[in-house]
């Protein structure tokens, strides 16, 4: 189910820079955040009722995601000033560092070397929304809007596209 959340991550991804270049309102984008984090937290939950550890564990890390974009809907439609969800970016962040070096300590092969680089290009765009909310750095929108969007494309888009027509390995 991995291909199916990251094909939708990318969808969310995408949305979200072009919402923060001003080019979609942000109560329209709040729709694609509201689907791709209910996604992931369906995606999630079910993965993690099997009660193994490895898929509680991927579970975790895809709650990261899940929240992340239900917090962005609310903001969206509450019109809140995002603060609280600049923190949470940070401990996002945080996290995704930590799950991005154990990634590559533990790669053996294209596909692991793979996803830890997801992991720690989502680093960056993490600590580029805990610049822009939490700290209150609207200069940034800007370059974090075109990384979201790249983003979108080389660590959630392709890659989903990619695991459901069987030419990567989930």
């Amino acid at each position: 189910m991995q291909g199916l959340v990251l094909l939708y991550v990318g969808a969310v991804l995408f949305i979200n820079g072009l919402s923060m270049l001003g080019r979609i309102a942000p109560k329209e984008a709040a729709i694609m955040n509201v689907f791709a984090g209910g996604l992931s937290l369906f995606v999630s939950l079910h993965g993690a009722a099997g009660g193994q550890h490895g898929a509680i564990r991927t579970a975790a890390f895809g709650l990261l995601f899940a929240f992340t974009y239900l917090w962005v809907a609310y903001v969206h439609w509450s019109g809140q000033d995002g603060r609280g969800l600049g923190w949470f970016s940070l401990f996002v962040a945080l996290t995704a560092a930590l799950v991005a070096g154990d990634g590559f300590a533990r790669a053996r092969d294209a596909t692991g070397y793979g996803l830890a680089a997801c992991w720690a290009a989502w680093v960056l765009l993490w600590l580029g929304f805990f610049v822009i909310g939490a700290l209150g750095r609207k200069a940034w929108t800007r370059p974090v809007a075109w990384l979201a969007i790249a983003q979108s494309v080389l660590t959630a888009w392709l890659p989903g596209y990619l695991m459901l027509t069987g030419r990567l390995a989930a």
